[in-house]
């Protein structure tokens, strides 16, 4: 693959003679202008449209942690418990304080009903049947006290058993086994892969035209791909410092290898244009040098350096100047780049 890299640069240099082999079943395509979208395009950072860290909501020691990085969590399934020993014995001590607290209430209504009988018989005074009134919303008060006391020791039980609140991926854990937890402590982080969206920074005398186009491509290098987004929000505020405009694409549910923090180009459609493009699986990068391979009436390839302009889509590419409109490029140019070293081999012997 050197070898052929270093053929066709000094073809390009002008080193070999032209028509040193002849491309057999060379797939070409031609140059020509297209009404394409004009674009703008700017650097943007793949983000979670739902992603959160789950905390502990109470104290104690982690006695199981089900989940690791990486591992795909489905919603309302346990991803931590935490030792509910201590919280059990509160739990039981206040089921125990309501029961007392009952049967304290129950006294007080018995004795209140009593005492308003002896009253209609003029048996007891007024003052005691206020008195037994008294004791008797005295007992009621303590009776609702522990029971919500018991409802509070509930809950805090509850949160030994921590759930997830949405089916994801884990992107980070932060405890491990043994350690003790507290309320508000990060225990793990997680995000849903199929809600993810584009996040890019927008110079202010763009945002119009980025919020009238309202449509946008984001390309992924890092897979090699584009996705069109599904919508286009302009928030509603800016830097005030570097004076930009963060905008969000969002981003089909069927992307695939793709979470928070991957580098990514968003490309804004801001209008139409004609302009000579051809696809960009024809254009050879080599360091600094972009070239195509142009194949002539004699169906020789030549290698040629061109000066390109804008992506046109994920398909198209602009040329800017080195090809002329009707001129045939090579759609493989490793292809090309072949024939042109087995022509150069040829011509030395």
């Amino acid at each position: 693959m050197r070898t052929l890299h270093l053929l066709a640069m000094l073809a390009l240099a002008g080193f070999l003679p032209s028509g040193v082999a002849r491309a057999e079943a060379l797939e070409t395509t031609e140059a020509s202008y297209r009404e394409v979208d004009v674009t703008y395009a700017t650097e943007a950072v793949v983000e979670a449209t739902r992603q959160s860290t789950i905390s502990a909501q109470t104290t104690g020691r982690i006695v199981e942690l089900r989940f690791d990085v990486g591992d795909a969590v489905r919603q309302g399934e346990v991803i931590a418990r935490i030792d509910p020993q201590q919280l059990e014995q509160a739990l039981a001590g206040s089921v125990a304080q309501v029961a007392q607290a009952r049967a304290a209430y129950e006294n007080a209504r018995v004795e209140l009903e009593r005492t308003r009988e002896l009253a209609r018989q003029k048996f007891v005074s007024q003052a005691a049947l206020d008195r037994s009134e008294a004791a008797f919303r005295v007992a009621e008060a303590g009776w609702k006290a522990a029971q919500a006391s018991a409802g509070q020791a509930s809950t805090s039980r509850s949160y030994t058993t921590v759930v997830a609140p949405y089916s994801g991926v884990v992107s980070a854990r932060h405890v491990e086994l043994g350690e003790m937890a507290a309320p508000g402590k990060p225990l793990l982080t997680g995000f849903d892969p199929a809600d993810l969206r584009v996040v890019a920074v927008v110079p202010q005398y763009r945002v119009a035209a980025v919020r009238a186009g309202a449509k946008a491509s984001v390309e992924i290098p890092s897979i090699g791909r584009w996705v069109e987004g599904r919508a286009v929000t302009v928030l509603p505020s800016a830097d005030s410092q570097t004076h930009v405009t963060r905008v969000r694409i969002d981003l089909p549910r069927d992307v695939r290898d793709v979470y928070p923090g991957v580098f990514a180009r968003a490309h804004f459609a801001i209008g139409r244009e004609r302009r000579l493009v051809i696809p960009t699986r024809a254009v050879l990068r080599r360091s600094e040098v972009t070239a195509v391979y142009v194949v002539g009436a004699e169906g020789l390839p030549r290698l040629r350096q061109i000066r390109a302009g804008e992506s046109a889509g994920p398909e198209l590419i602009e040329v800017l100047a080195g090809i002329q409109p009707g001129e045939k490029v090579a759609l493989d140019p490793v292809k090309a780049g072949m024939a042109v070293a087995a022509g150069a081999q040829q011509g030395r012997k």
